[in-house]
């Protein structure tokens, strides 16, 4: 069975960073696409990044595009969401989420496994 366990989320000043962790255990995951989500209070849960755990390519929402940096630690089964110049309309509940395919999807129908969230909020 696999699980995901984020960690890492808190209370950050605009302009501030922070570093989620996203364990991931119960399977190999070199064939797979791992992907962030977001979901903010009374919106939909939207796309973030994703990397393919293999070969380490990655794609990113437009939004965060130049500030987050998705990466992944494959001896530690351990992908990361560098957040850098938060700003408070990124204050959500992030998602880890995994995709049995190695293709960089960025629906959330196309992941098959997620994790529990862990909250960040951007103070202005």
């Amino acid at each position: 069975q696999v699980q995901l366990v984020e960690s890492g989320g808190g209370l950050v000043q605009a302009g501030g960073s922070l570093k989620l962790s996203c364990g991931a255990s119960g399977h190999t995951f070199s064939s797979y696409c791992m992907g962030w989500f977001r979901q903010a209070p009374g919106k939909e849960r939207e796309f973030v990044a994703a990397i393919n755990w293999n070969d380490g390519r990655t794609r990113y929402a437009d939004s965060v595009m130049g500030r987050f940096t998705i990466s992944r630690d494959n001896a530690k089964n351990t992908v990361y969401l560098q957040m850098n110049s938060l700003m408070p309309e990124d204050t959500a509940v992030y998602y880890c989420a995994a995709r049995i395919s190695d293709d960089l999807a960025v629906l959330t129908r196309e992941y098959h496994y997620w994790g529990q969230g862990t909250q960040v909020t951007v103070s202005s």
